[in-house]
């Protein structure tokens, strides 16, 4: 096996900062992260990846009154929810299967997720009662699957929807670049940045700036066919390493054919 198919298919809940297919693949999802998030909003008004606004909506909501609209940011937060724990039931089921691209798949099954919310987002132009709140929920779910896919891949070192947390990693990442040791001692360590994390975290945050504004434009000059483009992509990104697997596993069953029709005594 060459080291550049390990390092395809090696990753799931392993990965470290050196690993390039998890830089690379972070920064794509990232990217998709900030497109998705410029649609969102162009067809709920709410960014649908930021769950910290879900939730402090939904607090303000109950706390003036407004029930109804506190129960459907309740139905977007255990949307988002149900896409994690799908996107996480689909890796840990392929790792029982001993396979290495169970994130692949979840790619491929949320690019198709993805197509539907055009579908919906459509639809939502001309009949909106009847197509909003299946599009928010739908939204929410894939953004559950996608936050959840980089951040199994990484074992939690990324995510690829929480721009929050990437900008705090940012600034201590920085902080510890310009803190001064001016006190050696064998017992206490130095401060040391990593710059390979600091790399990584801004690339995140670039590509998710630059995502969301190839989105917006997108999403106003195409309409909701914006989504087959981003679809296409997660799904070329998933496909590698489900073609990996299923041609390991075409040539075990092979191998296995080869040896059960051999020679008998």
């Amino acid at each position: 096996m060459s080291r550049r198919s390990s390092n395809i298919t090696r990753l799931l809940d392993r990965g470290t900062f050196n690993d390039r297919v998890l830089r690379q693949l972070g920064g794509s999802m990232a990217f998709i992260a900030g497109a998705l998030n410029a649609g969102g909003f162009l067809a709920v008004h709410r960014y649908t990846s930021h769950v910290s606004g879900i939730v402090s909506g939904m607090a303000d909501d109950l706390a003036l009154g407004e029930i109804r609209l506190s129960l459907s940011m309740l139905i977007m937060l255990l949307c988002f929810i149900g896409g994690a724990m799908h996107s996480t039931w689909l890796i840990l089921w392929a790792r029982r299967q001993r396979l290495r691209g169970g994130y692949g798949v979840s790619m491929m099954e949320e690019a198709g997720l993805l197509l539907l919310f055009g579908l919906l987002g459509a639809g939502l132009a001309s009949h909106k009662g009847l197509f909003t709140p299946p599009t928010v929920m739908l939204l929410c779910f894939i953004m559950g699957m996608h936050n959840t896919i980089v951040t199994k891949l990484s074992g939690g070192l990324l995510r690829s929807t929480h721009m929050t947390g990437i900008a705090t990693d940012i600034g201590i990442e920085l902080t510890k670049m310009s803190y001064y040791n001016h006190l050696h001692s064998s017992k206490i360590k130095d401060i040391k940045s990593n710059r390979s994390r600091l790399w990584v975290y801004s690339m995140i945050l670039s590509a998710f700036f630059l995502g969301g504004v190839v989105g917006a434009l997108g999403f106003k000059h195409l309409g909701y066919a914006f989504t087959l483009p981003l679809a296409l992509l997660l799904f070329g990104l998933g496909l590698r390493p489900v073609w990996y697997d299923m041609r390991l596993r075409w040539r075990w069953w092979l191998q296995h054919q080869e040896q059960g029709a051999g020679p008998r005594d």
